[in-house]
């Protein structure tokens, strides 16, 4: 079953905990947390989500690559000018998922239109 979220003037946390939600099965009566799960997310109007300006300059995402000295930082304002917003919910759906091997087979069944 896939669900439509309309994130017009919604916050993105609440949106991407709403979406983390569904995309882990949790919203159907036979929510099974070994299991994947069949629900799909369909997002519209993702360019009029809500992030304050204070937000998108002191949120810092993090990569590594192991080696000593390599931690790069990336400010959500640079992640909104390079890639657009689809791309800040993307990831805060993926830190809201669970961390097994299941996550990957789950963000691929949200669209973002």
């Amino acid at each position: 079953m896939n669900y439509e979220v309309d994130a017009k003037n919604k916050s993105l946390g609440r949106l991407a905990g709403e979406i983390a939600l569904i995309l882990q099965g949790k919203k159907n009566p036979k929510y099974n947390p070994m299991l994947e799960g069949n629900d799909g997310v369909i997002v519209k109007n993702i360019s009029k989500i809500a992030i304050s300006s204070k937000k998108a300059k002191q949120k810092i995402y993090y990569s590594h690559n192991t080696q000593l000295g390599h931690l790069k930082e990336k400010s959500m304002e640079m992640i909104l000018d390079k890639f657009g917003p689809a791309e800040v919910l993307r990831r805060s759906v993926m830190g809201m998922l669970p961390k097994n091997k299941l996550r990957a087979r789950r963000i691929k069944k949200m669209i973002i239109e």
